[in-house]
């Protein structure tokens, strides 16, 4: 059930880091949601961004587990309550880690520790290779793709 997704962005690690974790990058690769954190180990985070209504929401939140710039960061993520009425027992964990390999950057995210029957397992499962390919545009060209939504 783990979701594990390997990607090669032609640009140098800390380029495809400040893109994960900058309030422009992410609002370009999450559309339009801003990750709030002290990026401590223990300390909390949350997408926040324009929910189905236009209001302000959390999409998802946790709890930062590890955080090495440029290189780790693995956390806990929990459906936003927006979402889930139960989203607290709805806890899963990322992990991106990030590698120099010449000129580029292999980058590779594992969503794991899926409880099972997790509501959102299949549209978490197609949404990533959206989210991912949206993520290497932005950080080769400074463009988003356009999925028509």
């Amino acid at each position: 059930m783990d979701l594990k997704y390997e990607l090669y962005i032609g640009a140098k690690p800390e380029d495809v880091w400040n893109a994960f974790i900058s309030p422009e990058g992410t609002k370009a690769i999450f559309f339009g949601c801003v990750l709030n954190s002290t990026f401590e180990v223990g300390a909390p985070y949350e997408y926040i961004g324009p929910g189905e209504d236009g209001l302000e929401t959390v999409h998802v939140y946790g709890k930062i587990l590890e955080f090495e710039p440029n290189k780790l960061m693995s956390y806990t993520e929990h459906p936003g309550p927006s979402y889930r009425s139960n989203h607290a027992e709805l806890e899963t964990r990322i992990t991106l880690t990030l590698d120099s390999m010449g000129d580029c950057t292999k980058f590779t995210l594992v969503n794991d520790g899926w409880p099972e029957n997790h509501p959102s397992y299949e549209s978490t499962k197609t949404h990533w290779p959206m989210i991912l390919s949206n993520f290497k545009t932005y950080v080769e060209t400074g463009k988003t793709l356009n999925f028509g939504w």
